[in-house]
């Protein structure tokens, strides 16, 4: 409680001082991307000592967010090239962690790094064979989404989060050119979050990731030739507690508890290793032609494991297929993929035709024979673009055979429209599976899906409105049942998903930024899909630079909400959610207070998590059965940049 008012006070103390200091309106995203040509790179200038002089009026070299930029394989990809700056930005500074980051549209454990789900239906990226194993696909960052950059100077960034009950959170990045053609990097990250229920001493981890790549890109002397390339791996490792042990198991264990918890679990473990070889590399043979070629090599091992010798054992069904003692479930998914195809411009059009090859496996110890897989794609690309504000793209891909994906976008200043039609396949894990405590062999049909997303833009002068409407019709879902086991709903679902995302901009130094989505499911596939009825985020906040703008702060107020819902359950052994229908998560608002400040180049978060626990009729909330959310506790975040 005495947290909690020192909060409020800050809170009131800063909103007085701060009117004291001279009104302007509020600034501008610093972070604004930036589009180029490719230029010829005989015209850039010279190096001196492997840098490009970058001069100011007083000749002193300048370094900075502008200097050390940034773009993705996509946009080389669609000839569209983008620089962007370094992001000094505050909004949403303070949510650092990827729930949060991704405003709260993740269903997980109640920690940094546990399992994972997002709460709104999602169209899978990929229409071919998939793992199926990605409660922690979230922690991972996809190969094609990686940054290459184009710097005039070496460039380091350090981030580091020190979160209240030991969740620490550590990345850094750097890149440097070796000459104006060619750059190389690197990225580190970890994620050290110790157990939030039931913890025995201070380093008693409930999660332990470590996670780097390697990245270069290389263009030609004469620019025809562009290579981009990078190596990940992540191995996320994850000392599972089962959850809460419910009171009507054990009259003795109570929830909200938190570090007194009685959970499950003891001695039981997940690993999530994975690794990454991917390139990209085209070259142009002719004004609006080019030839490129994607090479992508995958791995993912998925283990699980527990002694069930100890009181571990009373958590997991009384079944053992494999080992009496211990259940230990090994997956390894692989794959290879080369894709081939041209692309180029053609009155005023970008155009883009494929050939991709994917070939692999899931390898399992009790399968009788590896479950392989080879796929062979067709697809292609159409863009239009009369104006900056104005675009039409679509792009299909065909699986031979039985699997599609149709997507089409449409962009004006007033209107986006989006459709996407597809048919893609069940994930190797929901066909076949050999656990210690479960198995299944399935022959599943193709999950179809029609979506229809709408959304309108309306700026006013201090206010930005934008209404949308998300119509989703899936039939053949296939999702984990009440008994665990992968099972296909044969019905259809209908999903309308209304929203709206509303921006005010208060006085000259206040905003108010709020989110709301209705979701109403219906159809007689609809119980295969647990999604709140209502979702929605607020944010009130002062926002303004202070000390003739040496600082910049933004200083307020988070508050999320999701109806109640009987939201899926997770379990350990198989690593995948599934339906429950006695556990209702239910509606809680959780208030957050922050206070975020960048001086310079160097940008701090202070975070006061749950600040209305104690307040609410219930003595906290939960965010997955058996599993409540954060207790009260302070964050502290830094992120800081070096040019040189």
């Amino acid at each position: 409680m005495k947290i909690r008012v020192f909060g409020l006070l800050m809170l009131l103390g800063i909103g007085l001082s701060t009117s004291l200091m001279a009104q302007r309106p509020v600034t501008t995203n610093p972070n604004q991307q930036r589009t180029r040509e490719l230029v010829d790179p005989q015209e850039e200038e010279e190096e001196i000592d492997g840098r490009r002089p970058l001069l100011d009026d007083s000749t002193k070299q300048v370094y900075g967010p502008k200097t050390s930029l940034y773009f993705f394989e996509k946009d080389i990809k669609r000839n569209n090239l983008i620089l962007y700056p370094q992001d000094t930005s505050l909004t949403n500074f303070h949510n650092y962690d990827p729930v949060s980051k991704g405003g709260w549209k993740y269903q997980d454990l109640g920690n940094i790094g546990s399992a994972s789900q997002p709460v709104f239906y999602q169209i899978p990226e990929l229409i071919g064979t998939r793992s199926g194993y990605s409660a922690y696909d979230l922690y991972y960052r996809n190969p094609e989404n990686y940054k290459y950059f184009d710097t005039k100077s070496p460039f380091t960034e350090m981030s580091a989060l020190f979160g209240g009950g030991h969740r620490n959170m550590l990345d850094l990045a750097f890149a440097r050119n070796i000459n104006p053609r060619w750059n190389v990097g690197f990225e580190f990250h970890t994620i050290k979050a110790r157990k939030t229920l039931n913890p025995v001493a201070r380093d008693d981890n409930m999660v332990d990731q470590t996670s780097y790549s390697l990245h270069t890109n290389y263009r030609s002397e004469n620019g025809k030739y562009w290579f981009l390339g990078n190596f990940s791996r992540m191995k996320h490792k994850v000392n599972e507690i089962g959850g809460i042990i419910p009171p009507e198991v054990d009259s003795t264990s109570i929830y909200f508890t938190y570090e007194d918890a009685k959970v499950w679990l003891r001695n039981s473990q997940a690993r999530d290793l994975r690794q990454d070889y991917h390139f990209y590399h085209e070259y142009k043979v002719q004004d609006g032609l080019q030839i490129y070629h994607v090479f992508d090599k995958k791995s993912q091992d998925m283990t699980f494991e527990s002694d069930l010798t100890t009181s571990d054992s009373l958590f997991y069904p009384k079944t053992r297929f494999n080992q009496p003692d211990t259940t230990r479930n090994f997956n390894e998914f692989s794959e290879w993929r080369n894709e081939v195809g041209f692309k180029g411009t053609f009155g005023g059009f970008f155009y883009n035709a494929y050939g991709k090859f994917r070939t692999g496996r899931m390898k399992n110890k009790f399968f009788e024979e590896d479950d392989k897989f080879n796929e062979v794609y067709l697809g292609g690309q159409l863009v239009g673009k009369i104006s900056d504000q104005w675009s039409l793209t679509a792009d299909g891909e065909y699986l031979l055979p039985g699997a599609y994906k149709l997507h089409g976008i449409f962009v004006s200043p007033w209107i986006e429209l989006e459709y996407t039609k597809a048919l893609y396949k069940p994930t190797s894990v929901q066909q076949v599976y050999m656990g210690n405590h479960y198995q299944w062999e399935n022959d599943f049909d193709n999950t179809g899906v029609d979506q229809i997303k709408g959304k309108l833009i309306i700026n006013f002068d201090k206010i930005r409105l934008r209404p949308s409407l998300t119509i989703n019709r899936v039939n053949n879902y296939i999702y984990f049942n009440e008994d665990r086991g992968a099972t296909q709903n044969n019905g259809e679902a209908f999903m309308l998903m209304p929203g709206l995302v509303a921006n005010f901009q208060i006085g000259k130094k206040f905003r108010w930024d709020n989110e709301l989505v209705f979701t109403q499911v219906s159809g007689a596939g609809s119980d295969a899909f647990r999604i709140p009825k209502f979702y929605a985020n607020s944010k009130f906040y002062f926002d303004s630079p202070a000390f003739d703008e040496h600082v910049f702060i933004q200083f307020g107020i988070d508050i999320r909400y999701k109806s109640d819902y009987y939201a899926d359950a997770y379990f350990p052994s198989t690593q995948q959610f599934y339906l429950q229908n006695s556990f209702n998560v239910y509606a809680y608002p959780v208030a957050d207070i922050f206070l975020n400040f960048r001086i310079n180049r160097t940008r701090v978060l202070l975070k006061y998590n749950h600040l209305n626990s104690g307040l609410m009729s219930q003595e906290g909330y939960f965010v997955t059965p058996d599993y409540t959310g954060y207790k009260s506790f302070i964050d502290l975040g830094i992120t800081w940049y070096l040019f040189d």
